[in-house]
């Protein structure tokens, strides 16, 4: 009978081993997973941050490009209602243009 003592007070002691190993590894899952999703929080505010620093830099801060002043026309190109319609023009000869090195011809 006494046998029979020791074996169930070892196996109170096993099962109690087990329970609390079971609840240590429980609850590093959970610290995994919460520690999981706070990087992941964290990591995507860091993102964002960083982009609308970029943002701001450009758009209002000292990164601003400088205006440049645009060609505009002075005088207000014709409309097509107003425009007389386009006469072909005859194709003039072209002249002989000199070539360097050449002497021109005295006429």
């Amino acid at each position: 009978m006494a046998g029979k003592g020791r074996d169930e007070r070892e196996a109170r002691e096993r099962a109690r081993v087990y329970q609390a190993r079971r609840q240590y590894h429980e609850g590093q899952s959970r610290r995994r997973r919460r520690d999981n999703l706070l990087a992941a929080v964290l990591g995507g505010a860091v993102i964002l941050a960083a982009i609308g620093g970029q943002v701001a830099y450009f758009t209002v801060g000292p990164g601003t490009p400088e205006p440049s002043p645009s060609a505009t026309p002075t005088t207000p190109a014709p409309s097509s209602e107003t425009a007389p319609p386009a006469e072909p023009t005859a194709p003039s000869e072209p002249s002989p243009a000199e070539t360097p090195g050449e002497i021109a011809p005295t006429p």
